[in-house]
């Protein structure tokens, strides 16, 4: 395979949110079958691991803005995966996973880990190390 040669003045942010929409969409089209998004994946897969939890832990946890988290969550408590088990009365949520939400989550982990596999056989070994690399030094 040819080697991509880079132009002077390539914008980086540019070139990594349009991986970012491919891969994202990669994902997105492996967990159609089942009906989430790779978003909604993430969110339950937290959730799980988390519960009971409030919406900003939850947020802080998955390292999104409280809006965004919000705006993810609202498709999935309207399709009752997700309930909030607080008591009456209080002011902070406490997000549970409900049946559904768990019997979905199982069905998707196979497809999430199919996309998983696909994205590390394309990069191979060294290019998944380089990437994970690359990611950690991004962190600001």
């Amino acid at each position: 395979m040819a080697e991509k040669r880079r132009r002077s003045g390539t914008c980086y942010c540019i070139q990594l949110r349009r991986a970012a929409s491919r891969v994202t969409e990669q994902y997105d089209a492996a967990l159609a079958p089942v009906g989430l998004t790779v978003g909604q994946y993430s969110l339950l897969a937290h959730l799980e691991r988390l519960e009971p939890v409030s919406v900003s832990v939850l947020a802080e946890e998955m390292e999104l803005e409280r809006t965004t988290l919000v705006r993810t969550l609202k498709p999935v408590l309207a399709r009752h995966w997700v309930t909030d088990a607080a008591e009456p009365g209080r002011r902070s949520r406490a997000l549970t996973l409900t049946g559904a939400g768990r019997s979905l989550l199982e069905q998707a982990r196979p497809l999430w880990r199919a996309a998983q596999a696909d994205v590390e056989h394309r990069l191979g070994e060294d290019g998944v190390a380089a990437l994970e690399a690359l990611l950690d030094q991004l962190e600001f």
